[in-house]
């Protein structure tokens, strides 16, 4: 396997699947084969889609078909949550994007997502806005 050089957020894969503004950023790294997605935010994925009235069957088959590298949270993340929480509790960052970024740090990558309130932390974790 490929080292895993960036991690996912949720609205990162969705673009992507959604063909939403910026979704070609996270194509070319998804075709490099070096990404990551946090499990907790493959959970969130698959419920936005169901959200948005796919079955949930065809919505985890759509992101499992982007082949993405399935980081299981553990005890290890959640800790790491823990430790980001003071240096984002201003920008209001979601239990999901904690988890994205626990799971970037954990694996010395960047992250990619698609909220703009990423790039004014200030964490040692590279941020990749896709727009």
């Amino acid at each position: 396997m490929a080292k895993l050089t960036v991690v996912l957020d949720a609205s990162a894969v969705l673009a992507l699947l959604l063909q939403e503004p910026g979704y070609e950023k996270v194509s070319a790294v998804v075709e490099r084969g070096e990404v990551a997605l946090c499990s907790v935010n493959l959970a969130e994925v698959i419920g936005k889609l169901v959200d948005k009235g796919m079955a949930p069957d065809l919505a985890a088959q759509a992101v499992a078909e982007l082949e993405l590298h399935v980081v299981p949270f553990d005890q290890n993340l959640a800790l790491e949550v823990a430790r980001l929480r003071p240096l984002t509790r201003k920008q209001g960052l979601s239990l999901g994007d904690h988890c994205c970024l626990a799971t970037a740090k954990h694996l010395a990558a960047s992250a990619m997502t698609a909220d703009k309130i990423w790039a004014t932390l200030k964490v040692k974790i590279k941020i990749h806005l896709i727009r």
